[in-house]
């Protein structure tokens, strides 16, 4: 395993598997090299001390970011409208997959499967892939997420969690979830 992680020749050879035929598989190699050994990882991107998203890069072709969740928090069912890589390199990730309901519940979403994501553990998610996102444990989750296009410039959705009905995504609104969590899981 290597003892280092560059960002600057991480974010590279991102640039470089964009122009590769299938870009996703490509990256996903990338991301899982990354995570296979998590410790220099964590020395370049410093140990998780709260709930955020922290933008390594950002372009109209590629999002990096570093996501670290806070303990027992969750994030709503949601689409990216563009494919993406995750893997976890401390802590652990539930992911609900979800499909869109029958015609006669338009705009609902029913689970369609789940995927727990531990250390070292990477995922490819597909353009039109719906999630919703639980860390389960009580400490940090840290994941390297590469997307492929502008995550925070494209329109996409996210379901009510009762209702299970479609509207438009708020980030802001999902920012301050962070920010919830953080302060939820300082009061202990």
């Amino acid at each position: 395993m290597s003892t280092t992680f560059e960002l600057d020749l991480f974010l590279a050879d991102c640039g470089k598997a964009l122009e590769d035929a299938r870009p996703q598989p490509a990256m996903q190699d990338l991301v899982a090299r990354a995570v296979a050994d998590p410790a220099p990882l964590v020395r370049c991107l410093g140990e998780p001390a709260q709930a955020g998203i922290q933008a390594l890069h950002r372009s109209e072709t590629l999002t990096v970011l570093n996501v670290i969740w806070a303990p027992h928090m969750t994030l709503l069912p949601h689409n990216h409208e563009m494919w993406a890589v995750i893997g976890i390199y401390g802590g652990r990730e539930d992911n609900i997959f979800w499909r869109r309901a029958a015609e006669a519940e338009a705009g609902r979403i029913e689970a369609a499967g789940a995927r727990a994501l531990g250390d070292r553990d990477v995922i490819p998610l597909g353009r039109d892939l719906i999630h919703s996102v639980t860390n389960p444990i009580p400490r940090l989750t840290g994941a390297l997420h590469v997307y492929g296009g502008d995550f925070f410039a494209v329109d996409r959705s996210e379901w009510d969690p009762e209702t299970l009905l479609e509207r438009p995504y708020d980030i802001e609104k999902n920012l301050r979830t962070f920010e919830e969590a953080n302060a939820r899981w300082k009061r202990g």
